[in-house]
């Protein structure tokens, strides 16, 4: 763990989630214990959301293996949507119950959530009772927070002023954009909430915000280090007299201590640190690489690496060829070629390749020209699918598939009873499904098949024979809902047992941490820990891994290890193969805040990539795909 000094807000950088929802429930376990000792009640605020989960589950954990109590612990929920029902599967009420509170031994009495089933006329009553009920029991003693991309605190919206009460508030778009893949799409979000008010927030003796993922980076620094502003309700915490900010490193990759570390203090001139500087000084001036100058690199605080390492001039060649040496349009390296300076070996000559998808689209959104040019440079391909993906398919699609085959067997006489049942009960639960309610076994059959078939589909489009494409269909993945099952052993073992049968000299994987739903980052720990348990295997010897981004983020210009040029006929032909995902096309169920399909996002952030190399000065290509390697 790091200190960071910076900020505006103290604020503690992790190296992984875990560790930093360690730290916050063990300082939560402590206030509870000194409270016992006291013989008072410790009052705790607590939020909902993907960040706290982990902090509840080590809670849970404390109690279970430690005997931490919360027989003395009163609990006050941020939040709740307005209106619903508290056993809906997205109340607030039910994520408490199934993530703490029916775990340990807080009694029933002791927590409350705000009721989302109160008729209009009593909420302002019921807001100002809640707030009285804190102030009885004398007020909050911690405070846990998440934060919204838009950098609400609670339900307070941008423009919620620092004085605002509990009340109903109107969502804002961004909010239930980001809420639309808990409810199956953004219809069925609600458009209000009751929401704890900004100033009871910052009436907390102490406040402790959480954040995990690349995709909580912006407004983290907006938040942290920028100006206090109506419009950022999370930079009111700037004020707060015993408040703290707890990250893991991707929430942290924007912070000024992160993107430029040489302001703020002395750093060790590696070469990663000098192309990162580099880099960032000829994008910041808008130069290529070649043409920085002494003065340019005084003038933005980098002189100490002109003390250091000399002039300007040798620095820019050095940092020209280390990014020149990352472009290669042989992925798989290059036969009978000198492979100094080129980022894959060129022996084996051809190279068992495997490549894993999370979803099934993932390979050819994120790594489409790269999968394509293996193929098409001889090397043996394999793309295993680590999940159905079934949650993706909107009800609609998987009605009609199971229409079509009722139709063909009565088409065609096709008599199987047990198929026939299947497919007309399925069409029969499709036809009267209520919002949000979970699909059946058959349903979610279904709709993994339809994400299977167009898999396939891309395979064969790019060349990949049958017996090279592989559906594990994780265990941890099939609940039915957006919210899954930790890792278990058999996901790892499915994992393992398929990169012991092959036996890849290359490994691609998801490094994609700004996947919102989560499940690039579950994919990426299976793979990681069956590459852990393989690594004294003879064959882990010449196995390279090489991490892809998906499509919502690129890897810095820095950390690219790998750049593969794309010419226009490849970007197309990319195209052509995302758009086999028929069931992914024309607004998916879980679209996020951009409303661009995923071929338009593919395709935008492999010609950004392209541009900045040549904004630096390098070769000008239409489109690039770009990997880190991974080096376990």
């Amino acid at each position: 763990m790091q200190q960071l000094s910076y900020e505006r807000i103290p604020t503690s950088v992790y190296g992984t989630a875990d560790e930093a929802s360690a730290a916050v429930a063990s300082e939560i376990a402590a206030l509870i214990r000194q409270k016992q000792q006291d013989g008072k009640p410790a009052v705790l605020g607590l939020a909902t959301g993907s960040s706290p989960k982990k902090v509840y589950a080590e809670l849970i954990r404390l109690h279970r293996k430690e005997g931490l109590s919360f027989q003395n612990v009163i609990t006050f929920n941020l939040d709740e949507y307005y209106p619903m029902q508290p056993d809906a599967l997205q109340s607030y009420v039910r994520f408490m119950k199934e993530f703490l509170f029916d775990h340990v031994d807080i009694p029933v009495q002791n927590y409350h959530i705000p009721d989302g089933t109160l008729s209009m006329e009593k909420i302002r009553e019921y807001c100002l009772d809640y707030e009285k009920q804190m102030e009885l029991h004398g007020g909050l003693d911690f405070q846990l927070l998440g934060i919204g991309r838009n950098g609400h605190i609670g339900f307070n919206e941008p423009g919620s002023h620092e004085n605002s009460r509990t009340r109903l508030m109107t969502l804002d778009q961004t909010t239930r954009v980001d809420a639309a893949m808990d409810f199956g799409g953004l219809s069925k979000v609600p458009r209000r909430a009751i929401t704890m008010g900004v100033l009871p927030i910052l009436q907390a003796k102490r406040v402790v915000l959480i954040a995990w993922g690349e995709h909580k980076a912006g407004i983290i620094k907006q938040a942290v280090e920028g100006p206090v502003v109506e419009s950022v309700p999370a930079s009111y915490l700037q004020g707060h007299h015993n408040v703290s900010v707890v990250l893991d490193e991707s929430a942290a990759s924007e912070l000024t201590s992160r993107k430029a570390p040489w302001l703020i203090d002395d750093v060790v001139w590696d070469r990663a640190m000098i192309k990162k500087a580099v880099a960032n000084l000829a994008l910041i001036l808008g130069k290529p690489v070649l043409k920085l100058t002494n003065k340019d690199y005084n003038d933005y605080g980098l002189s100490d690496l002109l003390a250091q390492h000399g002039q300007a001039y040798d620095l820019n060649i050095d940092v020209f060829n280390w990014l020149q040496h990352t472009i290669t349009g042989w992925p798989g390296g290059k036969p009978n070629a000198d492979d100094t300076n080129r980022p894959e070996r060129a022996d084996p000559v051809k190279k068992r390749c495997l490549i894993f998808s999370p979803h099934p689209d993932d390979d050819i959104i994120s790594m489409g020209g790269t999968f394509q040019r293996l193929v098409d440079q001889g090397h043996e391909v394999h793309v295993a699918y680590q999940t159905s993906g079934n949650i993706a398919v909107a009800d609609d699609e998987a009605l009609r598939f199971a229409d079509f085959v009722v139709d063909f067997n009565d088409r065609f006489n096709i008599t199987s009873p047990q198929a026939d049942k299947i497919f007309r009960d399925a069409a029969r639960f499709l036809r009267t499904k209520k919002d949000s309610e979970k699909d059946t076994d058959a349903v979610r059959y279904i709709k993994g098949l339809i994400r299977k078939g167009e898999a396939k589909n891309t395979c064969r489009f790019v060349g990949i024979p049958m017996e090279n494409v592989h559906f594990l269909t994780m265990p941890f993945y099939e609940t039915g809902l957006v919210q899954k099952k930790p890792l278990g052993e058999e996901d790892y073992q499915l994992v393992t047992d398929l990169i012991d049968k092959i036996k890849p000299h290359q490994v691609y994987a998801a490094g994609d941490l700004a996947d919102p739903h989560g499940t690039h980052k579950v994919c990426l720990d299976a793979v990681m820990e069956a590459l852990r348990r393989l690594k004294a295997k003879d064959f882990m010897k010449d196995c390279w891994v090489w991490l892809y981004k998906g499509a919502w983020a690129e890897w810095d210009i820095d950390q690219i290890e790998m750049a593969v040029p794309m010419s226009p006929d490849q970007v197309m032909k990319k195209r052509l193969g995302i758009f086999k995902h028929q069931s992914q096309k024309d607004g998916v169920v879980f679209q996020g805040t951009d409303e661009r399909e995923f071929w338009q996002r593919a395709e935008d952030r492999n010609r950004k990539t392209a541009e900045l190399y040549n904004k630096l000065g390098l070769a000008e290509y239409a489109a690039m795909e770009a990997f880190v390697r991974w080096k376990f």
